[in-house]
């Protein structure tokens, strides 16, 4: 191979339209413009979402922040968090108070990481399969 031997793959290049070539070309006179109007002359294009002098959509709605639909709430506590927890009764508020969540936590799970030895009493929050048997196992209770 050669760099004066190379060339694109075949079909891979093709001419550019010509336009404004006489009749015969079927895109003469007017170059497919159509005759008169903006978008004839050149340079006669305008910015997107121009209405021609019409208030755009994106300046007729109002603004209005954003919330989001994806946002989540959500939060996990280990076994080993409950294990450290100075309380046995504990529910979400129990939980913020001793800093193991986030003040913006609404649904609240309890997961099979860490050990539990203490009993402890958990009152509307989700727990797992098997962190529900670990703290059933300790003497305590979901309920």
């Amino acid at each position: 191979m050669e760099l004066n031997t190379i060339q694109p793959a075949a079909g891979a290049k093709h001419a550019k339209r010509r336009v404004g070539r006489g009749i015969g070309s079927g895109l003469g006179k007017t170059s497919g413009r159509g005759h008169k109007g903006q978008k004839s002359r050149s340079g006669g294009f305008h910015k997107v979402g121009f209405e021609g002098g019409q208030m755009p959509l994106q300046r007729r709605l109002p603004k209005r922040g954003f919330k989001s639909l994806n946002a989540t709430f959500k939060a996990e506590v280990r076994l080993s968090d409950l294990e450290n927890m100075a309380v046995s009764e504990i529910d979400i508020l129990a939980l913020k108070q001793a800093g193991v969540l986030s003040v913006l936590a609404k649904d609240v799970r309890v997961i099979l990481s860490g050990e539990i030895a203490k009993k402890v009493n958990l009152k509307g929050l989700a727990v797992t399969k098997g962190a529900k048997a670990a703290i059933e196992a300790a003497g305590g209770s979901v309920a």
